[in-house]
């Protein structure tokens, strides 16, 4: 059996309950070795097999998976944040199929959420946005046209943009072709819940300036949109004066 473990956005004890249990008991670990916080490997039984996936290719993993399940041994591939997001774990999940061999996924606390305890923010502020946009820039790993920085940021709404801090010029120049200003309220996200985690507040107009700056070149969020400015409008859910099925309104 394969386990795909979400390892939290950094912090060891951000790891869920029952991704620790995985992990305890597992015969064989793979984690992701440039990401994952090396402290939850310090909870491992005596025995376990160790791979760091950060030297592998999906067929050196593939292998590890096929002996250990041969063997009958319970291994856990270890991703960082929460595996759903930019954790290329369909490709496994397919091969896995393939081969005949069982797995599940335990989610993680992912960096988007890290990133958002880390600077006290409410993505979805009434009256500022409602809507989360995560997304990333184009690098090696090409994205649809459609999902362009630009045709994204049309929509004036919260954006999250994952491993592009090493891209932020051009970002920043992206950013600026939607519907967001030179002013608009933004925020670089170092290492989000780690020990070393940093929080750099700009503007969209700063931001490549703010991370030459910093020396934030990687392992960073960029949080871009108006739930950074303060104001927003009262939530109707605990409003004396808005009924729900547990409280009727206050005359």
């Amino acid at each position: 059996m394969v386990h795909f473990v979400g390892a939290g956005c950094g912090a060891p004890d951000l790891i869920t309950v029952r991704g620790l249990e995985l992990l305890r008991r597992a015969d064989v670990v793979i984690y992701a070795g440039s990401l994952v916080n090396p402290a939850l490997l310090g909870t491992l039984r005596e025995g376990c097999a160790v791979y760091n996936s950060a030297e592998m290719t999906l067929e050196q993993v593939l292998a590890v998976m096929e002996e250990s399940e041969g063997r009958g041994l319970e291994l856990v591939r270890l991703h960082t944040g929460d595996p759903c997001l930019y954790g290329a774990i369909r490709e496994q999940m397919d091969a896995l199929d393939r081969m005949g061999i069982l797995w599940d996924v335990c989610p993680g606390v992912s960096s988007f959420c890290g990133a958002a305890a880390a600077v006290g923010g409410e993505y979805t502020l009434p009256g500022v946005s409602q809507s989360v946009i995560i997304t990333r820039m184009a690098g090696r790993t090409p994205v649809p046209e459609r999902e362009s920085i630009a045709s994204l940021a049309s929509h004036g709404a919260t954006m999250v943009i994952f491993l592009s801090a090493g891209m932020l010029e051009g970002l920043q120049t992206e950013l600026l072709k939607g519907a967001y200003t030179p002013d608009t309220p933004a925020a670089l996200v170092y290492k989000a819940s780690w020990p070393e985690e940093r929080v750099a507040r700009c503007t969209v107009g700063t931001l490549a300036e703010t991370g030459a700056r910093e020396g934030i070149k990687k392992t960073a969020l960029v949080l871009v949109g108006d739930f950074l400015a303060g104001s927003y409008d009262r939530s109707c859910l605990y409003d004396p004066g808005f009924s729900t099925e547990f409280r009727e309104a206050s005359r």
